[in-house]
């Protein structure tokens, strides 16, 4: 069977090892959560759509920015598709355009960064921690 993998490819995916802790963000109540603890450590949101192709790169380009010391950041993962209504209180709420994908970073409750696109993964995450 080796021989037959190498010569067609083996067409098994492989899951690369991601050290993002992501938490589900699907309900309004927890912007509040994120304010509250935004006031004694940095919090990020991706807002994240599953239909769109940029987005999956960039969403697997920003979880390589993440090395083993940065597992303990808190990672609010927002499926735009399915809670359109959160992602236009988040922008409410800290005052940023929406767009997809997007990255907000949230300190003492307000977005003191926020970046779209491939930009995303030209934010120095470490400066804001």
């Amino acid at each position: 069977m080796g021989i037959f993998n190498r010569i067609l490819g083996n067409k098994q995916k492989v899951e690369e090892e991601t050290f993002v802790n992501w938490i589900p963000f699907n309900s309004l109540d927890q912007i509040n959560i994120i304010k509250e603890l935004s006031k004694s450590e940095t919090i990020l949101i991706f807002k994240h759509s599953t239909r769109c192709g940029i987005s999956k790169m960039v969403i697997k380009r920003f979880e390589k920015l993440f090395e083993i010391s940065m597992s303990n950041i808190k990672v609010y993962y927002l499926d735009l598709l399915s809670y359109r209504n959160i992602s236009d209180e988040v922008g409410y709420i800290f005052q940023v355009q929406h767009q997809s994908p997007q990255l907000l970073i949230i300190r003492n409750k307000v977005a003191v960064k926020h970046a779209s696109h491939y930009d995303i993964t030209s934010v120095s995450l470490k400066k804001y921690l």
